[in-house]
């Protein structure tokens, strides 16, 4: 029972790192259109959120692929490591929001 409580814990990290990594990504995927009003926020938004949706079912999955042949050994990935990594993408993305990296960086 404890490995299932900590899975959905793990689940539930996930879901965070989801939610942080997309109010980070959004802004530099729709602040162009929204910039030059070509699209309302909302409208930029709705229509992101849809081709993100998308672009799961559209695309392939070549990159999946080809991490999960031979550039990661599977023994290695373990219930630690991937909590690991999601506090750490969680982490860097607050950190570069924060700091705005790196619009910062090459605007100064």
């Amino acid at each position: 029972m404890p490995d299932l409580i900590f899975v959905v814990f793990i689940i539930a990290v996930a879901l965070i790192f989801d939610f942080i990594n997309g109010f980070h990504d959004a802004a530099n995927a729709i602040a162009t259109v929204v910039a030059t009003r070509v699209l309302s926020p909302v409208g930029a938004i709705a229509i992101a959120a849809f081709f993100n949706f998308i672009g799961a079912f559209v695309f392939s999955v070549a990159v999946a692929t080809t991490i999960g042949k031979g550039v990661v050994v599977p023994s290695a990935i373990t219930l630690h490591l991937i909590l690991a990594a999601l506090i750490g993408g969680i982490i860097w993305n607050l950190i570069t929001w924060r700091w705005d990296f790196p619009h910062q960086v090459a605007t100064h």
